[in-house]
């Protein structure tokens, strides 16, 4: 594994990041990820030298089953080997019905959450705390003195903003500085290499502020895989049991005109340099130079892992980054 400082803190964390939005995630009555399969998922992580790991609140069903399961396996681990992530702002339903103020960044909702992510992580502090979303009724000054209150009480180390537009992140950098707060230093987009110019503003945003970005969605839903293929009208043809035959609007979302371009470049590269569609697609995320990227990757089995961390080893040339990110033209 290779290993990197993450942007502009002093933490080094694992070239990819581990997704566990899959944990206890539930369609209809099928489960995604059971907690045995996410503890065999986190065995591997470890194993691979994988030290940072992605979670939320809300992931899981009910909420907060996604931490829990981490706590549980962390339980036989030493904590200070791992990096931990988690976010606020969805309405929480893991303590029952949610009243008015069990969402946003509100200062009651924030506190409430910390120590319930805490608790289920078995953990004393985060090392990064991510808003998952931005919140209009509450006023940013409020949210980053609440999280700068956080990270002085020792309960958080870093602090990171989700998905918002390039102008509230800049907003919330503009607000801390002034205000002599903690500010943003990681970023958690969505970005890959079929859906990058779409994001362009935020991350040319994160380049001159120095912040760390961290995409979900590196693979496009496992769009750049190349497990899917394009019917002759144009929807997607894919496997039972993929994300595709699980989410109604995967085609519309992940599989455009552009995708599947950059598709054939990423397919075109991996053939030249022997590997996987999916090791060419994070290894061009890795790559970028602007800033640190750090994809965070959601493997389904341990198998699916070991292809991703396969990723750190493949060498892209200027030509191969440049022939994948021209297609998007």
């Amino acid at each position: 594994m290779e290993y990197v400082t993450l942007g502009n803190t002093g933490t080094t964390v694992s070239r990819l990041c581990f997704g566990t939005w899959r944990f206890g995630k539930r369609h209809g009555d099928e489960v995604e990820t059971t907690k045995e399969e996410a503890h065999d998922l986190l065995d591997a992580v470890a194993d691979h030298g994988i030290n940072f790991i992605d979670t939320a609140n809300v992931y899981g069903d009910p909420d907060g089953t996604s931490e829990e399961w981490i706590g549980e396996w962390l339980e036989g681990r030493d904590r200070e080997d791992f990096v931990l992530a988690s976010k606020v702002y969805f309405p929480f339903d893991g303590w029952g019905e949610p009243g008015p103020n069990d969402s946003g960044l509100g200062r009651k909702h924030i506190r409430r959450q910390i120590e319930g992510t805490l608790d289920r992580l078995g953990t004393d502090y985060l090392d990064l705390y991510y808003i998952h979303r931005w919140d209009d009724e509450t006023p940013i000054r409020e949210t980053m003195q609440t999280l700068t209150e956080l990270v002085r009480e020792g309960k958080v180390n870093y602090l990171g903003a989700s998905s918002m537009a390039a102008w509230k992140l800049t907003k919330a950098l503009w607000t801390s500085d002034v205000e002599g707060l903690e500010r943003f230093d990681v970023t958690q987009p969505m970005v890959n290499a079929a859906h990058y110019d779409q994001v362009g503003d935020y991350l040319d945003l994160c380049a001159d502020q120095d912040l760390a970005v961290c995409p979900y969605s590196p693979l496009a839903g496992g769009f750049l895989t190349g497990k899917y293929d394009r019917a002759d009208d144009g929807s997607v043809e894919a496997p039972d049991g993929s994300r595709a035959t699980l989410e109604d609007r995967f085609g519309e979302y992940y599989a455009t005109d552009t995708a599947w371009n950059v598709l054939d470049a990423v397919e075109a590269v991996a053939d030249e340099r022997d590997a996987t569609p999916a090791q060419v697609s994070l290894r061009w995320l890795m790559d970028q130079d602007r800033f640190t990227c750090v994809p965070i990757v959601g493997a389904r089995t341990p198998e699916q892992l070991e292809e991703n961390v396969g990723a750190v080893d493949v060498e892209l040339t200027d030509d191969d980054f440049d022939r994948i990110a021209e297609t998007r033209q």
